[in-house]
C-alpha cells in the first residue's frame, strides 16, 4: 500500500499508551490500525482519517474505562490541534463510537471501519487470548459453565455481566459479547473476516468445555 502521511507518528502513538493495560495495550492499537487500514482500502473510507482514529482510538482508557470513548475523542482533538476542522471531527467521531456498549453509533463509513476494526480484534484467536488476560488480571475463573448451556438461557449482554459479579468468566464473555459480534459489525469486508474468526472461537470453547469435564 502506498505511505499514508498522518499527523502523528508511531512513535509519539506509543507513548500516550504507557500506562495501558494487557487488553488495550499498544500491541492492540498496531492490530487495529492495521485492520483499518485494510478494512478502510477495501471499503473506500479515508485512510488518513481511518488509521489516525485507530491510533488514538483508546487514548481515554487511563481516565476511566466508562466513558473512555468520549474523553479518548476530546483528548484527541487537543492532540490535533491546528489539523483541518473537518478531518480533526471525522477522527474525533471515529474515536467516539468505537464502543461495542456505549452510544453514539458510528454516523460515517470512517467511524463504521474503525468500530470494525476495534471488533475484530476482540474476536478470533487474539479475542480468545484477550479475553484470558482481562480475566488474569482481575482473578476470575477460567470457567464454571458450558458456553450452549449460558447461552440457551439468553440474558441482556449488558446486565447479565454486572449480575454474575465475581462468576463472570472467559465464557461468559465469549457468549454475551464475542459470539455476538460477527452480526454488528458494519461493512463487508469485516463481515468476510469475521466469519471465519468465529468458526474458530466457536470451535475452541466447545474443545475447551469438553475438556474441562474431562473430555
Amino acid at each position: 500500500m502506498k505511505p499514508i502521511f498522518l499527523p502523528i507518528s508511531e512513535d509519539e502513538a506509543r507513548r500516550l499508551y504507557a500506562e495501558s493495560g494487557a487488553g488495550h495495550d499498544f500491541d492492540h492499537i498496531l492490530r487495529v490500525a492495521a485492520l483499518s487500514r485494510r478494512l478502510g482500502a477495501s471499503e473506500g473510507a479515508d485512510l488518513r482519517v481511518v488509521v489516525t482514529a485507530a491510533l488514538l482510538h483508546d487514548i481515554g482508557e487511563n481516565e476511566g474505562r466508562s466513558a473512555h470513548h468520549i474523553r479518548g475523542a476530546d483528548l484527541a482533538r487537543g492532540i490535533l490541534d491546528g489539523r483541518p476542522e473537518r478531518f480533526v471531527d471525522a477522527v474525533a467521531h471515529a474515536i467516539e463510537a468505537h464502543r461495542f456498549r456505549a452510544d453514539p453509533a458510528p454516523r460515517t463509513l470512517e467511524a463504521q471501519v474503525v468500530y470494525d476494526a476495534d471488533k475484530l480484534d476482540a474476536i478470533g484467536a487474539v479475542g480468545v487470548a484477550r479475553v484470558f488476560a482481562y480475566a488474569g488480571e482481575r482473578g476470575t475463573p477460567l470457567w464454571r459453565r458450558p458456553w450452549r448451556d449460558i447461552a440457551a438461557e439468553g440474558g441482556d449482554a449488558v446486565l447479565r455481566p454486572k449480575a454474575l459479579g465475581a462468576d463472570y468468566t472467559p465464557v461468559h464473555e465469549f457468549v454475551y459479547k464475542l459470539d455476538r459480534i460477527p452480526d454488528l459489525l458494519y461493512t463487508a469486508s469485516a463481515r468476510a473476516i469475521a466469519a471465519e474468526r468465529w468458526a474458530f472461537m466457536r470451535a475452541f470453547f466447545d474443545r475447551l468445555d469438553a475438556e474441562v469435564q474431562g473430555g
